[in-house]
């Protein structure tokens, strides 16, 4: 306690809790349960702390012209390092910076984040949720007027902006070109199945399958965390089946270039024993080995286009959802196979 004045540090070291937690206990947020609610109050009693209200608003009024909060879930998929360029690019020619932060995926660390960004004072966020986000998870921010833009991921009934791509004819369109080069088993790989970007997809693969007079086969889905490390494991399953299928679609690039692994351990050859289609054409996409066949979300765009959502709002003073679909397109490459293959070839 430097000079006897106690701070939020101090409150958190003695309540065993961190700096973000004890500051949305000081804005009343409702994301802290009330058993840690009651152990920060009593520190903060115990210790004589006295929270200036007055002086917090005005230095994060001071601050708010000046931040944009960028949250990602996965920043070590590069889909998300495009997509904060893309961000990048269009607060800096507004005169903002960007404050970024990534969640891996832990609801408590996305909390924590967006607290403390708001402590610093953010004029706006754009978030890509983290698994299992709720709309209660954004009410705080929500009643407090400030500008949010989901992308990639909605969350339903939250009332914040969101940027979505085309998910469901997107998929539609990588199953429909498998079945025009003559492949009948096409697998889907990735995804986590509770969210509802993963449903969006596996309905436009659904819906591909059936144009395509194909049977849906439940044993032809093999969700997994859209990693690279996943893919490998999922397309693994995949060929260890009797009736294995003869080419795949996959919820991500990251995913692709995971199945590229898993085929290689077996000692296939991606594009010439197994037909493999992506989503998002991520930049290493185009120089891949073979190059990927994918369907282009335009990951820089996307963040161009949020930060023009979030500016637009913060421009205006004031926060109006605004829900957005951004089209896709398929991009032909290597992968597929395409004059290279045949569907069905089986390889030691």
């Amino acid at each position: 306690m430097a000079n006897g004045r106690v701070t939020v540090i101090d409150i958190a070291k003695a309540a065993g809790v961190s700096k973000s937690t004890v500051s949305l206990v000081l804005q009343g947020s409702p994301l802290v349960n009330e058993g840690t609610r009651t152990k920060v109050n009593a520190v903060m009693r115990d210790l004589g702390y006295v929270y200036n209200r007055g002086a917090a608003n005005l230095r994060q009024s001071s601050a708010k012209s000046k931040i944009i909060g960028v949250v990602v879930n996965d920043l070590t998929n590069s889909f998300f390092a495009e997509l904060a360029v893309g961000i990048d690019l269009v607060v800096q020619d507004a005169g903002f910076v960007q404050f970024l932060a990534n969640t891996s995926e832990s609801l408590d660390r996305q909390t924590e984040v967006i607290a403390s960004m708001r402590e610093h004072g953010i004029s706006g966020l754009v978030v890509s949720p983290a698994r299992g986000s709720r709309a209660i998870d954004f009410k705080a921010l929500v009643s407090a007027g400030m500008p949010v833009v989901a992308v990639v991921r909605p969350v339903p009934g939250a009332k914040v902006s969101s940027l979505m791509s085309d998910n469901h004819t997107g998929m539609f369109a990588a199953v429909e070109h498998l079945a025009k080069l003559g492949h009948t088993r096409i697998a889907f790989f990735g995804g986590f199945e509770d969210t509802a970007i993963f449903q969006e997809r596996l309905a436009g693969y659904r819906d591909g399958i059936a144009a395509a007079g194909l049977g849906y086969d439940e044993g032809l889905v093999f969700a997994c965390a859209p990693s690279r490390a996943e893919g490998a494991k999922a397309v693994a399953r995949a060929m260890a089946a009797d009736d294995r299928p003869t080419g795949g679609v996959c919820f991500n690039d990251a995913v692709a270039f995971g199945v590229y692994d898993g085929l290689r351990a077996r000692r296939l050859e991606p594009g010439v024993d197994f037909a493999i289609v992506g989503f998002d054409d991520v930049i290493e996409a185009g120089t891949s080995v073979p190059a990927l066949t994918t369907i282009a979300v335009d990951p820089q765009g996307m963040g161009r286009r949020a930060a023009q959502l979030l500016l637009k709002q913060i421009n205006a003073g004031k926060a109006e959802a605004e829900a957005v679909v951004t089209p896709v397109r398929l991009v032909v490459r290597e992968s597929c196979g395409v004059n290279r293959m045949k569907p069905g070839r089986r390889s030691a």
